[in-house]
């Protein structure tokens, strides 16, 4: 019963991005007969890449947001600028994940598969070690150590979201792909010269 919901709510919302494809067409001539997939699908059309992105982008997310607050919990003792961007990483990814699993929910993929358990050895994943360094640290400590580790994590993100790019199908993951190579690009930049002037 759930899932007839959730097909009834991605056919509802594959026909409106369907539509607006349609409407954005030049070369639209009205027969679907040659579309291998029909506009019913459009919106919900997704390969096995894009389910692999969204199952590791989330538990990768969930981390960034983790070490956000672990920095923003230790006070006024942090970096000004390293306590903004951390702000800045929280309200960028705490929406997408939000996204990622509804995705999954929709496609009817488990929000969590193999490759989420795969954990700490995920491209640019924190270890436990890690994360308890970062938790432990004084906050005038925290800073240089949180923008060296998110660097890395981000580095890991930008790699898998390329994978999305150049293989995924479906339009609104591939989409989210590219902003995260854009903006989390651009932050590496912003934190490998905000660690250089610590």
């Amino acid at each position: 019963m759930h899932t007839t919901t959730t097909r009834t709510l991605a056919i509802a919302a594959a026909l409106t991005l369907g539509l607006t494809l349609a409407g954005c067409s030049t070369s639209n001539s009205g027969s679907d007969a040659g579309s291998s997939s029909s506009s019913t699908s459009a919106a919900s059309a997704h390969n096995d890449q894009d389910v692999m992105f969204a199952q590791m982008m989330l538990p990768h997310h969930k981390q960034a947001v983790e070490m956000s607050d672990m920095l923003l919990a230790k006070g006024s003792g942090v970096d000004t600028d390293v306590a903004g961007l951390a702000k800045q990483i929280k309200a960028e990814q705490s929406p997408e994940i939000n996204q990622l699993t509804g995705w999954l929910k929709g496609w009817g993929e488990p929000v969590e598969s193999e490759h989420s358990g795969m954990g700490h050895s995920m491209s640019g994943m924190m270890s436990d070690s890690d994360m308890t360094d970062l938790d432990k640290a004084s906050a005038k400590d925290a800073g240089k150590l949180y923008l060296e580790q998110m660097i890395q994590h981000h580095k890991g993100a930008v790699d898998m979201a390329k994978t999305e790019v150049d293989k995924g199908k479906n339009t609104d993951a591939v989409a989210m792909a590219k902003s995260i190579v854009s903006s989390q690009t651009e932050q590496i930049t912003q934190m490998q010269d905000m660690l250089a002037s610590l």
